[in-house]
């Protein structure tokens, strides 16, 4: 049984962490707000703070939404920095800037601790269901070392290579979703349109070249027209800020995804911020004066 620390316990951190409970881990847990009772029913540990889980756990996982945050939950003042001593682990779960990882990474190693940076994909429904793809940057010997726990909250686990790559790596899912989710999208609107039962084009699409996840979990979230969120449209904003603002540092054009991005600005623009991601499709449905769910 290792010893665990779990910060940030929002749609995907908490089942992640109960996973953890679940393969017979001890947890130590902070959150902003109160730790999910679930957690703390299934044996999770509550802590005042960053400082106290660090201080009893061995490795401790962060999984918060955006750069900014991972920074407090590491450096302020009762953050995790505070609370850790030589030989413990950080791995940063949440999808940030690659950048500013290699800075937080070198601020850790340098108190004698090591640090993966370990971004997730798989939405809600992979966290829950353990089967999260997860994309991890940093030695070789720690990622062996973390690996058990990554096996509990996921099914394809890659060290891409040192601390920054993972969320690379991230970056660049999150611009093949976005692409998805958009060609899904303009898909059965057209067919919708068109006069087609988009719930059969989609069933007739899953058959063939066109079948994906995002056709199969995505197509039947715009045709259902459920868009309670998996995945907030605001997060999937960030990360594709992420990639065009490293894309422009890089100099390379990223001409779709700027278009994708637009689309998830326009569903902002209309109080959609905390839709699930497959709701970009209402955008495309706003620029046609039809929604999927519509007779032609």
């Amino acid at each position: 049984m290792a010893k665990i620390g779990f910060v940030g316990l929002g749609i995907m951190g908490t089942p992640m962490a109960l996973n953890l409970i679940k393969g017979g881990h001890e947890l130590y847990l902070y959150t902003r707000g109160d730790v999910p009772k679930e957690l703390v029913s299934a044996g999770g540990k509550a802590c005042a703070n960053g400082k106290e889980v660090a201080s009893k756990a061995d490795v401790v996982i962060i999984m918060v939404p955006d750069t900014p945050h991972v920074q407090s939950a590491l450096f302020d003042a009762d953050g995790i920095a505070a609370g850790l001593s030589k030989g413990k682990t950080v791995v940063d779960m949440s999808s940030i800037s690659p950048i500013e990882t290699k800075v937080f990474a070198k601020r850790i190693n340098e108190l004698g601790c090591d640090y993966l940076d370990a971004p997730v994909s798989g939405g809600e429904v992979g966290a829950k269901a353990a089967s999260l793809s997860i994309m991890v940057g940093g030695p070789q010997a720690t990622f062996d070392k973390v690996k058990p726990l990554f096996e509990l909250m996921g099914k394809n686990i890659t060290l891409v290579g040192g601390n920054g790559d993972g969320q690379t790596a991230k970056v660049a899912n999150q611009i093949i979703v976005a692409l998805n989710i958009e060609a899904v999208g303009e898909a059965l609107l057209f067919a919708a349109k068109a006069g087609a039962d988009p719930a059969k084009v989609r069933t007739a699409l899953m058959g063939g070249f066109a079948s994906s996840k995002i056709l199969e979990v995505h197509g039947e979230r715009m045709v259902k027209r459920t868009f309670n969120p998996g995945f907030r449209i605001e997060l999937h904003q960030k990360d594709l800020n992420l990639a065009l603002s490293s894309a422009r540092a890089l100099g390379v054009s990223l001409p779709n995804t700027a278009n994708a991005q637009e689309l998830f600005n326009a569903c902002a623009a209309h109080g959609g911020k905390a839709w699930d991601h497959s709701a970009m499709v209402r955008a495309l449905e706003k620029l046609a004066n039809f929604e999927i769910g519509d007779k032609a």
